[in-house]
């Protein structure tokens, strides 16, 4: 089961028990426009809003698709009175994980700037994904940050930092795969799967490789200023090591940043019982977030 399939599984799984949605869903709302085509997110709004912001990344392998926007989902947000965006991003092949990075920092700039009309604070918005959603949102813990000052459009000053992260099983490290000083593009089936998107072919030169490997891995950007950071990541996933998420919260820890793991023994890239675990990262915004 490729990644983009195990996400949407698993984001449909959160809506078995759940028969109630947000309190208004805004759709279609438009925070970017490139190359004669929009980029949106669908925005769920609470009851009672306390001022707590989560964008979820709706992302597996790199690809974004409005069909997998999950109202079930953002109800356990609502519930919780977090406002819910839910980002859709350009997918790859068309477009590659540098400029899908650029869509995720835009996105945060749009809810930042707008943050007034969605009645949330500026300084409490966090960040969410599983797998490829997992590895953007913690782009924006490493990499996030100002804006221009001097830009045209006012919402690229805003900045795109994030204030807590709380993902499921992401690439950190693409220079240490699965053990150290493996680089990840040097696996064939990664090469197969998911090089276009990285800007890689099997005859990309060696040092190139490792080029974007690094600039590509959140892991590099950590510092002591990264925002707290959960991540959920089963024992036995075949496509993502947890040793990817075991070192990105030993790196943050080290340099004294509130990092946890949760390790889910027995499963895989995606379980279909994922309810108990947005309920932890919800829990986790929440303890983070509001105060």
């Amino acid at each position: 089961m490729n990644l983009r399939r195990t996400l949407a599984v698993a984001i449909v799984a959160f809506g078995v028990v759940i028969s109630a949605f947000a309190r208004e869903r805004i759709r279609d709302v438009i925070y970017q426009k490139r190359g004669g085509f929009a980029l949106t997110m669908d925005v769920f709004k609470p009851e009672k809003p306390n001022g707590i912001a989560c964008a979820f990344l709706v992302s597996g392998g790199w690809v974004s698709d409005h069909n997998n926007i999950s109202p079930e989902f953002a109800k356990l947000m609502t519930d919780q009175g977090i406002t819910c965006f839910m980002v859709v991003h350009g997918a790859q092949p068309k477009f590659q994980v540098p400029e899908i990075v650029e869509d995720i920092n835009r996105a945060i700039r749009f809810i930042r700037f707008n943050a007034k009309t969605y009645s949330i604070d500026p300084n409490k918005i966090g960040i969410s994904g599983g797998s490829a959603g997992g590895h953007l949102s913690l782009m924006l813990a490493a990499f996030g940050g100002p804006g221009k000052e001097a830009a045209k459009d006012p919402i690229d000053r805003e900045s795109s930092a994030v204030n807590a992260v709380a993902c499921l099983f992401p690439p950190t490290d693409f220079m240490n795969w699965g053990t150290e000083g493996k680089v990840a593009f040097e696996n064939p089936m990664l090469m197969i799967g998911f090089g276009k998107a990285f800007g890689a072919t099997k005859d990309t030169p060696k040092d190139k490789l490792a080029e974007m490997s690094a600039a590509l891995s959140p892991i590099r950007g950590f510092t002591a200023k990264t925002c707290p950071v959960l991540i959920i990541h089963g024992d036995k996933d075949p496509l993502v090591p947890l040793q990817q998420s075991e070192i990105a919260v030993a790196k943050l820890k080290s340099l004294g940043v509130d990092a946890k793991l949760i390790v889910r023994p027995g499963k895989g890239h995606g379980w279909p019982d994922l309810q108990p675990d947005a309920a932890e990262m919800v829990r986790w915004f929440i303890s983070h977030l509001n105060k």
